[in-house]
């Protein structure tokens, strides 16, 4: 069987502000095989990386991110509500986490935000700084916006995709097939089951769940032999895995 990989969800975000360069930084640092980060674009077509299409949970900043350039975006504090020590963390941009994973032995799962808002060509940049950066073999792009998934393919059909999904999906492996994705990005419960993994798995496909932090159910999916684990807790994953 296959290890599971330990896949940092938005870095280390239990312990560390989420999508933040410490964050990221921490995830390396205790030895996670992966970052799952998200992207959205400024005013002025600007990659930056943040969850939410909104600043308003993780920044002192309001509103949507669509509407801010990038250099207002870069006076937003994204560290200070998760905790005073770490006040002037900045949102940082697809080059500033580019360039620190490029030389780092890690796979790095970036999901396109471009299901909420449209953002026009988004593919094509993040694309472009895969390329930048050489880092083509190492990253895989994901979407709840499974239209965007087919576009990256039809730019360059050799960057792995993940299709993210929530529901239990029937014959998930067919659809994941007729999109033309490398893997499925469920979220976990979608997937407790055996039979479904094996079937996933029989047709070549990877499977990465999402989020994951009981230990109870971390155990469960290494035991199924799923590709990779995203979790907000990769020290205490790291351990399982081991």
């Amino acid at each position: 069987m296959t290890k599971s990989l330990n896949i940092a969800h938005r870095g280390f975000s239990g312990k560390y502000p989420e999508n933040t360069m410490i964050a990221f930084k921490k995830a390396v640092e205790i030895g996670s095989d992966g970052i799952e980060t998200d992207v959205h674009m400024t005013k002025d077509g600007a990659i930056v990386i943040c969850h939410d299409e909104k600043l308003d949970r993780t920044t002192n900043g309001q509103g949507f991110i669509k509407d801010f350039t990038y250099d207002e975006i870069k006076k937003l504090d994204a560290g200070l509500k998760f905790g005073e020590r770490f006040k002037g963390e900045a949102i940082p941009d697809i080059d500033e986490f580019l360039d620190y994973v490029k030389d780092k032995n890690i796979l790095v799962n970036i999901e396109l935000k471009n299901d909420m808002i449209h953002y026009k060509n988004l593919e094509e940049k993040v694309v472009e700084k895969i390329y930048e950066y050489g880092m083509k073999d190492k990253v895989i792009l994901s979407s709840f916006n499974h239209y965007a998934m087919v576009k990256v393919k039809d730019i360059d059909i050799s960057i792995k995709t993940g299709l993210l999904y929530e529901a239990v999906l029937y014959k998930a492996e067919e659809y994941a097939k007729m999109v033309g994705s490398d893997a499925l990005h469920p979220y976990f419960p979608a997937v407790m089951n055996k039979t479904v993994v094996d079937n996933i798995k029989k047709q070549g496909i990877a499977i990465n769940t999402y989020t994951v932090n009981e230990e109870k159910d971390m155990e469960k999916l290494i035991q199924l032999g799923i590709d990779g684990i995203i979790t907000n807790y990769p020290d205490v994953l790291g351990k399982l895995v081991r």
